[in-house]
């Protein structure tokens, strides 16, 4: 039954939902588990050893075994990204490309998530700067489109019989799910985690979807913190740490009265901070922007040794930085010793003494700890805990330092071959930041009211939101991760302020990563001066097309010559009304007034022409020279015999056995073309390896019928054309395609406004769209290349000129 059918459909879709959410939080559980053993093991040895050396005098050899376990570490990182080379980098420009709807290759592959999370694992081990939060977001996408398809390329032989899901929609749905449920995994914010997915992914968006997310994040984040919990604290069943990333409680201590967390007064300093953080992040973004051009045209094209090598230098260079850091430039501060009073509650001095605990005394006398030491010998977590939580001062001095060392280096680190994030070397450079400035209004302004806290966290938040430039879910997460409401406003202004300062001098990193790569991305909406344009400026006329009955060497032919994904069904129309003035006049008025106003490919090819004269070549500058066609004598015909003969069959049997030759016209190698629907390559494939055809002495019906399920079988990887072998095929034999096309696609009207077009390839997520004039002739086609922003400004330019 239908009925029972589609609650099934609703009840499996529900399961693999929570599925998702379940395995991406036991990758975060193991990429947790494993930096943080790794990063033990590398920090009790280095610690140990430092504070030997220190009397015996030999550092060099601290400084030697800490080298040591980082240049192993990223050694394996890098290696891992070369068997996959997508698992490089955060991972999210590639997912906001496959949500966009644009295919990136192996990007969600089990190898990927693999490499993936073991790189990322390794290269946070490893001492660079980077976070292993935005890898999580990758790693939730890559289980969001491998669970639901219960197969893998890399597991070939596991084949399950599983008929669900098997169409891009629904994949699109579950990896917008899955990224969903990263981000909640790593920041605890299951709320922010959807609308992560909302803002910077999916192109098509519907209801149903937002409560699947929202459920397949919860998922997410309470399965991490319950075997966190359980793991760390050893009480099962007590859901204790959200998120990979925890910023801990603000509280202003009991025995201050005075102290707020923030007052009005403070909002005029974070928009301030605000307008630097997106100044600061502009600059990150752009130097970022310099050195990936210069990796794409120095390191890319060498040897892929040349990228692990690149690795190591980043770390040898990190690695050496923080270390002569820590032991040269750091300051002996006061260990902050406010007694705590007894009725405080035990989370807070769990809280506290964590804090504590992660202080470096290195060098300095009892009493006393190296600030510097403290943010550097640290995992990135820990050190943003100090600065958000810290009572104890760091100097502006160590502070400015250590700021501009982070922000060269993780600038440098972000890009290089290993598994990297954003979102936590940008956090500690912010709280840095924002630690300076509220350490400069304290001591050199006097106001005594301010809670360093709140400004280490606003300057983390500007400097992320000047980095990234998302909005509303950026808010969210850190409103989540802060566990306090009171700060959405704050957040907010200084978001809002960091995106536009940064926004006047360039776009955000993950979109500079995706225009470098040159993927035709989608924006929300189009310019308003692109109203200019109309479909019939955009569109491509020179079109390929199947008939209704093909030959299969036709087929054969246009398959292996292009690589376009869908093909236009048509017929064409001969003998089209000539002008005809006698009889009727009414009539002849109609049909002049139909020829003047129907577009029809030779003109808009010619137009083009005209404005191609320069083009190279031979063949366009044919087209171009060809002088316009003489006026053919009117024919002998009765009107009333064209008008039937313009209605003939749907789909006359044609055999087009001739091709286009250099010497017709314009008229007659765009000839006017009646649409009837769209086929796609793979069915097309898919029919010619089944042995879909008929002979021409047979009826089309004898030709055999394949079901639905037979055609979406081989869903993802369809057979490829050029593995076809021909010789099992007859080439004389006509395939009949109208069973299996698309009668009824999205089409538009050649005059329709670019925004229209826009809004509905967008909304509908389409990635082929007619263009059919007003007697339903097809005139040119429109895909995604046709609205990027590039390609719109360059057809506005050519607009201008032509008027």
């Amino acid at each position: 039954l239908p009925k029972q059918k589609a609650q099934r459909y609703e009840a499996v879709k529900w399961v693999m939902v929570f599925a998702i959410g379940v395995c991406t939080g036991l990758v975060g559980l193991f990429v947790d588990f494993f930096v943080r053993l790794f990063t033990q093991l590398k920090f009790r040895v280095v610690q140990s050893s430092v504070e030997e050396c220190t009397e015996k005098g030999c550092l060099a050899l601290s400084l030697l075994e800490l080298l040591g376990f980082n240049l192993t570490f990223v050694f394996l990182a890098s290696l891992l990204v070369l068997i996959q080379p997508v698992a490089a980098g955060s991972g999210i420009p590639e997912i906001k490309c496959y949500l966009n709807g644009v295919k990136v290759p192996g990007v969600v592959r089990l190898r990927t998530v693999v490499c993936k999370a073991m790189g990322v694992l390794f290269s946070v081990a490893g001492g660079l700067f980077v976070g292993k939060e935005g890898p999580m977001i990758h790693s939730g996408a890559v289980v969001g489109a491998g669970l639901p398809q219960f197969q893998s390329i890399s597991l070939r032989k596991i084949h399950f019989n599983f008929p669900y899901f098997r169409s891009d929609r629904d994949k699109r749905d579950f990896v917008s799910a899955g990224a969903a449920a990263g981000v909640a995994a790593a920041f605890g914010a299951p709320i922010g985690g959807t609308l992560f997915s909302l803002e910077e992914g999916s192109s098509f968006w519907n209801q149903g979807l937002t409560w699947k997310v929202l459920f397949c994040s919860m998922a997410a984040t309470f399965t991490l913190n319950f075997f966190r919990s359980g793991i760390q604290f050893g009480s099962w069943g007590s859901f204790q740490l959200p998120g990979l990333l925890n910023f801990g409680e603000f509280k202003c201590s009991e025995s201050d009265k005075k102290c707020h967390l923030w007052t009005a007064v403070d909002l005029g300093f974070f928009v301030l901070m605000g307008i630097v953080g997106g100044l600061l992040g502009a600059t990150f973004n752009c130097l970022n922007k310099r050195l990936a051009k210069y990796r794409m045209r120095n390191v890319h094209p060498k040897p892929k040794l040349v990228r692990v090598l690149e690795s190591l230098l980043v770390s040898l260079t990190t690695t050496v930085v923080v270390f002569v850091a820590s032991m040269v430039l750091g300051e002996c501060r006061q260990m902050s010793s406010t007694p705590h009073s007894g009725n405080d509650t035990l989370s807070m001095q769990g809280m506290s003494e964590d804090v504590n605990s992660s202080i470096k005394t290195f060098f300095c006398p009892n009493e006393t700890y190296n600030d510097m030491a403290t943010l550097f010998f640290n995992p990135q977590e820990s050190a943003i805990l100090q600065l958000f939580h810290q009572d104890g001062t760091f100097s502006p001095v160590t502070l400015s330092l250590f700021f501009l060392l982070y922000f060269l280096l993780s600038c440098w680190t972000y890009g290089i071959s290993v598994p990297s994030g954003l979102f936590v070397p940008s956090l500690l450079c912010g709280a840095a930041f924002g630690r300076l400035v509220a350490n400069l209004l304290k001591s050199y302004i006097g106001l005594d009211h301010i809670y360093s806290g709140t400004f280490a966290l606003i300057g983390a938040a500007a400097f992320l939101g000047g980095v990234v430039r998302m909005t509303i879910s950026l808010t969210v997460i850190l409103i989540e991760s802060t566990n306090e409401i009171t700060y959405g406003l704050p957040i907010m202004i200084t978001l809002m302020v960091a995106k536009w300062t940064g926004d006047f001098f360039n776009k955000g990193i993950y979109d500079i990563h995706v225009n470098l790569r040159g993927v035709p991305l989608l924006e929300w909406e189009t310019e308003v001066e692109m109203d200019k344009l109309r479909a019939s400026d955009i569109m491509e006329p020179n079109l390929t097309y199947v008939y209704p009955h093909t030959r299969i060497q036709s087929l054969v032919s246009i398959l292996r010559t292009t690589v376009h994904h869908a093909f236009p069904v048509v017929t064409e129309n001969r003998g089209n009304e000539r002008e005809f003035m006698k009889g009727n006049q009414l009539i002849s008025n109609n049909i002049k007034f139909k020829k003047s106003s129907i577009l029809t490919r030779a003109g808009e090819q010619r137009k083009r022409s005209q404005s191609m004269k320069s083009y190279p070549s031979s063949e366009l500058r044919n087209m171009c020279d060809e002088h316009i066609a003489t006026e053919e004598p009117p024919e002998k015909e009765d009107l009333l015999q064209q008008m039937l003969e313009r209605r003939y069959t749907p789909y006359p049997n044609l055999y087009p056995d001739q091709s286009p030759s250099e010497e017709w016209t314009m008229e007659e190698r765009f000839r006017p073309l009646t649409f009837h629907g769209l086929i796609l390559r793979s069915q097309l494939v898919t029919l010619l390896v089944r042995g879909v055809c008929y002979s021409e002495s047979r009826s089309s019906a004898s030709q055999p019928r394949l079901s639905h399920a037979e055609m979406s079988e081989d869903y993802p990887r369809y057979p490829d054309i050029h593995d076809l072998d021909l010789t099992l095929l007859n080439p004389r034999m006509i395939v009949d395609v109208t069973p299996y096309m698309n009668p009824s696609p999205f089409a538009v009207s050649p005059n329709t406004h670019v925004s229209q077009v826009f809004n509905l390839f967008r909304t509908m997520g389409l990635r082929h769209l007619p263009v059919v004039n007003a007697v339903g002739e097809i005139v040119g086609i429109i895909t995604r290349h046709n609205l990027t922003h590039e390609f719109l400004q360059a057809r506005l330019r050519q607009h201008y000129q032509t008027i």
